[in-house]
């Protein structure tokens, strides 16, 4: 049997097989955030083809955390009847599932939320909207927090098996553990140890507040590729260590920010994404992503060589590698030679929602998601999650 298939212990929770459904914006949710039948038979389907752990795309914690317009949330109790009725769709197919919580910081817009976006630092400008972000005060950082312990509360009494911090991809914790995002001189930046602190604090408080049987997962960057140095492989790996004393369950590792097109790699559908922008941006956009193409081409287990760094610094914690898998073959041997615990997918589902159905049946041995990422162009335009390798409709 492939060591792929083998079972796997994350803190309490058994996952019968090493594939994990990597969060995905579906452009689902309906104006209040709530989750809706359409968001439901996407898991409902993913979860027939029995992957080991599915997370369904970021849920946010709080208002002024609502990162786009179509993202369902976790921020108030009136969210938990809805994501109860997920929770059941994915587990009647014996399937674990983990709510992956976020605050979107400054990635976000005064449209969305209605007012400044928040951030560790203020002054800087969102690169896609051209909002300018607001210092966090203390007060806020405080409310921010229990925001994260309430939503993990509220993702336990929907009955999900675990829950994950989003700390990558440019969002609030992201920006937080980022020297080029957090700039703040106080106990919350000027250090490395300084800009961890949140991420410190929301797990001892989630902890709290959670069943002690439930896992706290984490996803971060390896590398920001922010236009100054951010969070680098070297800082990850510090992060590392810290997460595994601090008593976190398990890592994805991830890349990227709004600031560039690294959080996924392959084609820059510009042409599509441009849509999504005010006519006066596009035709820099135009150019900024053709300055991006070589960069972004795509590369398989393009997060590996940050992996090797990373894992030997979470022990026995296990490790969740997310990023160009595509042949079944390469991440049997990343697992077996202990370079990752699990392999994660996102795009790939997107093609092909059955596809560990079919690697169980030896009917597929790679993925067909060509990384054209017009399925990342049509979210970026509010147009609902699947693969449009044949082109998006008229916009």
């Amino acid at each position: 049997m492939s060591i792929l298939f083998s079972p796997i212990t994350i803190r309490t929770m058994e996952i019968e097989n090493r594939f994990v459904h990597s969060a995905t914006y579906e452009a689902m949710s309906n104006e209040k955030g709530e989750v809706t039948d359409e968001l439901i038979k996407r898991y409902k389907t993913l979860a027939k083809a029995g992957i080991g752990l599915i997370i369904p795309g970021y849920l946010y914690v709080h208002p002024a955390g609502r990162a786009v317009r179509k993202q369902a949330g976790i921020h108030t109790d009136e969210m938990i009847p809805g994501l109860r009725k997920l929770v059941e769709a994915v587990h009647q197919h014996g399937v674990k599932i983990a709510f992956q919580l976020v605050h979107g910081g400054m990635q976000t817009s005064k449209a969305i939320i209605g007012q400044a976006p928040l951030a560790p630092s203020g002054g800087l400008r969102n690169p896609m909207t051209f909002d300018k972000c607001k210092e966090m005060t203390q007060l806020e950082i405080e409310e921010t927090i229990k925001a994260f312990s309430q939503a993990a509360r509220r993702a336990a009494e929907a009955g999900a098996d675990a829950v994950q911090l989003h700390g990558a991809h440019g969002y609030l914790i992201s920006e937080f553990l980022s020297p080029f995002f957090n700039r703040r001189k106080d106990s919350w930046g000027g250090s490395d140890e300084g800009r961890f602190r949140i991420v410190k604090e929301v797990i001892q408080e989630t902890r709290k507040v959670i069943p002690d049987a439930m896992p706290i997962l984490i996803k971060i960057n390896t590398n920001d590729f922010t236009p100054k140095e951010g969070v680098t492989p070297k800082i990850a790996k510090k992060y590392a260590g810290w997460l595994r004393n601090a008593g976190i369950d398990g890592v994805e590792l991830s890349c990227g920010t709004f600031f560039t097109f690294h959080v996924v790699r392959g084609e820059i559908p510009s042409k599509e994404l441009v849509k999504a922008l005010p006519a006066w941006m596009r035709p820099l956009a135009k150019l900024q992503f053709r300055k991006l193409r070589p960069q972004c081409s795509f590369v398989e287990a393009y997060n590996l060589a940050a992996a090797e760094i990373i894992k030997p610094e979470l022990g026995e914690v296990p490790l969740i590698l997310v990023g160009g898998m595509r042949r079944l073959s390469h991440m049997e041997e990343l697992v077996e030679r202990k370079y990752t615990d699990l392999v994660s997918m996102s795009r790939p589902f997107i093609r092909e929602p059955l596809l560990v159905k079919r690697f169980r049946e030896g009917k597929a041995e790679q993925a067909s998601c060509i990384s054209c990422n017009k399925c990342f162009a049509a979210i970026a335009n509010d147009l609902p999650l699947r693969c449009y390798v044949d082109g998006l409709p008229p916009l």
